[in-house]
């Protein structure tokens, strides 16, 4: 289980503010000047996603700030200046190009990390004291397959004030069998594939594309109809899983 460290996260603030380059024109900036401009819009990224679902228990607040910088610098390296200087506003379009850049790259990062599928325990808390009917199991099944490309909330609450979530993490190879048992009972065997090759359930996850060409699903949008069946079949556990079946878990 991930846990941050409140010092380090202070203390990189702080360097950040201490080297901060004196504010000029855009275009005026060096590569690095530049990196380091922009570095507080990666801090503000990083601490929404890592109040989402997706990072919880997986990654700390300061994984994800080298992550995101690490995005920074390849999207600073691919800023095409000649077109930057006929945007009508040049900020705007720096910050939209750069942050959908370091989303995606702390995107990817989190998916990788995440392994087998995983709910943090303060989340399986948190389900069992909701209404005990199809309110629980929509929340435990959205919690378990939370897609890499689901938006980040708009959480700005300060990380300083944050508490680590020190709880063990549950039992990881229980939760798999419980998973494909109930998958195999209630989804057909292309929402079943689709489900198990997207997550990692005793196998290496697979992006959309390459579960597109293995299930041999054709088509010019072919990781479009990947997309769907994912929430499609996620939906068909909802409508079809018992409360007391998720009790039974938990």
């Amino acid at each position: 289980m991930k846990k941050y460290n409140v010092q380090n996260y202070v203390r990189y603030k702080e360097d950040l503010r201490n080297c901060m380059p004196e504010q000029k024109a855009y275009h005026e900036y060096t590569r690095d000047e530049l990196i380091i401009v922009f570095m507080p819009l990666v801090e503000n990224l990083a601490r929404k996603f890592s109040t989402s679902q997706q990072a919880s228990g997986v990654l700390s607040i300061n994984d994800i700030l080298q992550i995101g910088n690490e995005g920074l610098v390849k999207a600073v390296d691919k800023l095409d200046w000649k077109k930057l200087i006929l945007s009508d506003d040049i900020e705007k379009t720096l910050k939209s190009f750069l942050s959908k850049r370091i989303k995606g790259n702390i995107r990817r990062r989190i998916d990788m990390a995440r392994g087998d599928i995983r709910i943090p325990e303060h989340k399986l808390n948190e389900i069992r004291s909701n209404p005990k009917d199809k309110t629980m199991v929509a929340m435990f099944f959205n919690s378990i397959f939370l897609s890499i490309d689901a938006q980040v909330t708009n959480d700005d609450e300060n990380m300083m004030y944050q508490i680590p979530d020190e709880s063990e993490p549950y039992n990881v190879p229980l939760m798999n069998i419980y998973l494909k048992g109930l998958m195999k009972k209630h989804l057909n065997d292309e929402e079943y594939e689709v489900l198990r090759l997207s997550y990692g359930l005793d196998c290496d996850k697979l992006a959309a594309k390459e579960i597109a060409d293995k299930l041999n699903i054709k088509g010019v949008s072919d990781y479009v109809r990947v997309s769907e069946l994912k929430k499609q079949a996620v939906q068909t556990l909802i409508d079809n899983v018992d409360h007391s079946q998720v009790l039974d878990y938990l």
